[in-house]
């Protein structure tokens, strides 16, 4: 457990004794799009939408404080969430024998990996595909906008990522107005499938499922995440709009599976400017950063995606 103590405040949670934690490093890593900075030029304070909370986050020393849980929702959910009960010390001393990855881990000293909602992720990151950060973000918080619930904090309005149920109704064209481009019909299938999933699951409640809904069984996502992590790859590929590489971002972000290895522009620069791995098959990429660095390579990813982009790596 990466913390020494938690306990209740006014309006909020202080995690004393905080290990591997440091704001810009969790949010700023590619991994998540609903998080800001506060203030443009403060990298320790961020306010994010999260499993329908508003929470401001910051640290001071060796202390974090969330603001606008509850100690009891901290250990319910946010614990998890912030990936708290990990010790990411033993991954960093295993990770740091490389010495190119001892930097990367130094340099990103504070990162985390969060656990986050797998049917929120599995939207984010087809909305992710040939695309920009802020365009993700901004496509992220208009289908919240126009979707998903009122939150206030602060006397500020946000809203929640909206539930597969909530986009039931979402057509095509609904999604495409929304500035996604190609992605809309991604989009609206996906919404489909995870709803005709639990739509399979509510009627097998009740009586037995005709043969062609039980089809829709292999959409359900708490199914898809408890698969082995190559069935889990693969099975996430049944939607339309995701490849190898959203795949692993979905199961790395929202499935536990932190032996995956998403290949983005940066981690194939970093492969190929760290470790000679000259090929443009990102699958050969993968495999190579999976049988490297096995059980943490997901862990090895995101450090050295955030050691590569911030410091501008070229091939």
């Amino acid at each position: 457990m990466d913390y020494k103590k938690v306990s209740s405040i006014k309006d909020g949670v202080l995690l004393t004794g905080v290990k591997n934690f440091y704001p810009s490093h969790i949010f700023e890593c590619g991994q998540c799009f609903r998080w800001n900075r506060v203030s443009e030029d403060d990298d320790s304070r961020f306010i994010g939408v999260v499993k329908g909370k508003v929470l401001e986050v910051y640290t001071s020393g060796d202390d974090a404080v969330i603001m606008n849980i509850s100690e009891e929702e901290f250990n319910e959910t946010f614990r998890d969430y912030f990936d708290l009960e990990r010790d990411y010390d033993s991954i960093k001393n295993k990770l740091s024998i490389d010495p190119i990855l001892l930097k990367a881990v130094e340099f990103g000293y504070g990162i985390r990996i969060l656990n986050q909602d797998p049917f929120e992720t599995l939207l984010s990151f087809i909305i992710s595909a040939n695309n920009g950060i802020p365009r993700i973000k901004e496509a992220v918080r208009k289908i919240s906008l126009n979707y998903g619930n009122e939150l206030t904090y602060k006397g500020e309005k946000y809203y929640s990522f909206p539930s597969p149920r909530e986009l039931r109704d979402v057509t095509e064209d609904d999604f495409r107005a929304l500035g996604v481009g190609f992605r809309a019909k991604y989009l609206y299938d996906t919404s489909q499938r995870v709803n005709d999933a639990l739509d399979a699951l509510e009627a097998r409640e009740a009586r037995p499922l005709k043969e062609n809904e039980k089809q829709f069984l292999k959409y359900d996502l708490d199914y898809i995440k408890s698969l082995d992590h190559k069935l889990t790859h693969k099975s996430l590929q049944e939607f339309k709009g995701v490849g190898p590489k959203v795949s692993d971002c979905v199961m790395l972000f929202s499935m536990k599976k932190k032996e995956a290895f998403p290949v983005d522009v940066w981690v194939k620069k970093a492969m190929n400017h760290f470790y000679g791995v000259n090929v443009n098959s990102l699958p050969k990429i993968r495999d190579f950063g999976q049988e490297k660095f096995k059980e943490n390579a997901g862990f090895a990813q995101q450090y050295l995606f955030y050691y590569a982009r911030e410091n501008n790596i070229k091939i």
